[in-house]
């Protein structure tokens, strides 16, 4: 565990990718069970073979470093999700030999860390940023955006967003143990709105970029208020939870 400091992870997207928000950066090459640790932008992926082992590496190296908030800037602040994901590896237990070794059957009634959703729900409403407090977010496979039939049936399911990278990434980071939140910046209406423009790349980054100050104030914010908080019993628990969750054959 971290002694006397809460590290904190960050995992950005379009818009949100600047690192000189962050002052007196360092550089650190740091070893993983997996190889040495990496930093590439999701969005420089090209295949889906690619972008499946993205998310993992991304929770193994946070891991690596010991880093125990885990945040993903993807305003709604998710409290559920819809996983239509299936070419991802959806486990840290996936038999492989640098993997842990058992099964892990994580719990995902409340996939997001509820302490962590706190302090950004109180950070953005100081700021005056409008932000609905729970939503359900549904991520599909991707890269193809939905076709208008599939957005009117993911809104009939009762699904606030749609994303293409929350799942796995949040049942990873449950079973490492993380205190893991999401903020969820609506860039368009997908299709399902006949006098909408559909949603298209171009929209897409133009709208990110347009709110990426929001994100980042949100960001510049909770960060000082998350480090001088008391996060022992919060991550005893997930820990506790993510060990408890594993199941190993006896031989």
């Amino acid at each position: 565990h971290c002694v006397g400091a809460t590290q904190i992870g960050i995992i950005g997207g379009s818009g949100l990718d600047d690192p000189d928000i962050l002052e007196g950066r360092t550089e650190r090459y740091v070893e993983t069970p997996y190889g040495k640790l990496f930093l590439i932008s999701f969005h420089t992926f090209s295949t889906l073979g690619q972008i499946n082992e993205l998310n993992r590496n991304k929770v193994i190296n946070l891991t690596s470093l010991s880093v125990f908030i885990f945040l993903s800037w993807k305003p709604n602040l998710l409290f559920f999700f819809f996983g239509r994901t299936t070419k991802r590896s959806q486990t840290l237990y996936d038999g492989q030999p640098t993997s842990p070794p058992g099964v892990c059957h994580i719990p995902m009634a409340e996939p997001f860390c509820n302490k962590t959703r706190e302090v950004l729900v109180e950070v953005a409403r100081s700021l005056g940023v409008k932000c609905h407090v729970r939503g359900t977010m549904l991520t599909i496979e991707g890269p193809r955006f939905s076709s208008r039939a599939e957005s009117l049936m993911f809104r009939q399911w009762g699904a606030d967003v749609i994303n293409m990278t929350t799942v796995p990434e949040a049942v990873l980071a449950k079973e490492a143990g993380l205190c893991y939140a999401s903020i969820a910046m609506a860039t368009d209406y997908d299709c399902w709105k006949e006098h909408e423009e559909a949603v298209c790349v171009d929209n897409v980054l133009k709208t990110m970029k347009e709110n990426a100050n929001k994100a980042s104030s949100i960001l510049l914010t909770a960060i000082p208020q998350i480090s001088q908080m008391d996060w022992a019993q919060t991550i005893n628990t997930l820990k506790s939870m993510a060990q408890s969750s594993v199941m190993i054959p006896k031989h």
